[in-house]
């Protein structure tokens, strides 16, 4: 049996993967630990092979004051963990770590692409990958995934956005563009392909389709059984806006990881039109 400690307990995606990976009751054991204050270092992680770490800040906006914070928390917590987790025997350690190391809203992410985040998220997310990567060695693999923009079910960030605008308007914008997104259900199946054959290295987990956000929400509106006229003078007016505003270029634009089809897409058992149906 596979012992599994996720930590981040209470998390969006760590609550995803502990109910996904519970379907395998015979195979996986799984607990979780919440990393606010000090008492998670008493756990004892020698009873663990493997650490899923997606505990972190994310989806807030970012102030002079809480800048700090990204750092402590989605950098230094996550090395103490591993720091913790290598010293008691744990053999992996995976790292959920995002596609904003890259720093960008717009364009084509390869395997060639240097990492040049922006955002202070970015920044302490790359910062956490490096010192990670100094603790790695033959007995202590660490995996780093750097996944799109995840969506599912009540989930947090710019997908809820879009769908509430569906929910809200009668109108919505009709814009030509491409996404890479990974549907929550398909992470976790990545996360699980990661842990069954002891991988270590950089992954960049997607849908095995690239998404166009009017598509999303010609999809959401048909689930929500609501009419919503798609206008193409609506899309022309956020195609002229889109340059001078980060969060239309968040929503709007063309963002994709290219060639990057790890494991010929095997962990995405749900398709793209299915996953929307389930997360609205």
């Amino acid at each position: 049996m596979k012992r599994i400690l996720i930590a981040g307990a209470g998390s969006y995606l760590g609550t995803a993967f502990e109910r996904y990976i519970g379907q395998w009751p015979e195979a996986y054991s799984v607990e979780t630990i919440r990393l606010r204050g000090d008492d998670w270092r008493k756990t004892d992680f020698s009873a663990f092979d493997v650490v899923y770490q997606v505990a972190g800040i994310a989806h807030q906006k970012e102030t002079a004051e809480n800048a700090q914070t990204y750092y402590e928390v989605n950098c230094d917590l996550a090395a103490a963990v591993a720091e913790q987790a290598k010293a008691a025997g744990v053999g992996q350690f995976v790292y959920l770590s995002s596609m904003s190391v890259y720093g960008m809203d717009t364009g084509v992410i390869t395997r060639e692409t240097p990492p040049v985040p922006t955002s202070h998220y970015g920044k302490s997310k790359l910062l956490a990958e490096e010192r990670l990567r100094h603790l790695a060695d033959d007995s202590f693999r660490i995996a780093i995934l750097r996944p799109p923009m995840v969506y599912g079910k009540d989930c947090p960030g710019n997908f809820q956005t879009v769908i509430k605008l569906v929910k809200r308007l009668p109108i919505f914008p009709r814009v030509c563009n491409r996404r890479s997104m990974i549907y929550v259900e398909n992470l976790c199946a990545f996360v699980k392909l990661v842990i069954d054959r002891k991988l270590d290295g950089c992954y960049f987990p997607q849908n095995r389709e690239y998404a166009e956000t009017t598509q999303i929400a010609r999809l959401a509106a048909k689930s929500l059984g609501k009419r919503v006229w798609f206008s193409f003078l609506a899309g022309a007016g956020v195609l002229l806006l889109r340059p001078c505003s980060s969060k239309l270029r968040k929503a709007f634009g063309s963002l994709t990881y290219q060639d990057m089809e790890d494991f010929d897409f095997v962990y995405c058992a749900v398709g793209f039109e299915d996953s929307i149906r389930r997360s609205v």
